[in-house]
């Protein structure tokens, strides 16, 4: 048994200075460059209950969901056999496109515990 919930709305663009500056004014929220990860600037409050953020990527724009679970193997089992197939592995991170061609990111658990407890969904 293990759990998961969506954790994050990734903004993926290969001109991330611009799309921050754009995104932060268009919702009305800060943008913040992410100290730990630079590649990411937050959007703090875009979506109350998600990170919302703007990734820096050196391909074609899109946007991502990131799924965190206490089990990220159990997790990406889980979604290849709902239809996804794995495109790649960065560190701790698969990367899965699902049906209809988005991707999706299945991470460890990255928020607060109690967050993670009240709102993940428990798969057998």
């Amino acid at each position: 048994m293990h759990r998961s919930r969506v954790y994050a709305a990734i903004i993926d663009t290969p001109e991330p200075e611009a799309a921050s500056a754009f995104w932060s004014a268009a919702l009305g929220v800060p943008a913040q460059q992410d100290v730990a990860e630079p590649q990411f600037t937050v959007l703090h409050g875009a979506l109350p209950g998600l990170v919302t953020a703007v990734q820096a990527v050196d391909d074609a724009p899109r946007l991502h969901i990131d799924i965190e679970t206490d089990d990220v193997a159990a997790e990406t089992a889980r979604l290849l056999s709902l239809g996804a197939v794995e495109v790649s592995q960065w560190l701790e991170c698969h990367v899965l496109r699902a049906p209809g061609g988005h991707l999706v990111c299945v991470i460890p658990v990255h928020s607060d515990p109690e967050t993670f407890a009240a709102h993940a969904n428990t798969w057998p």
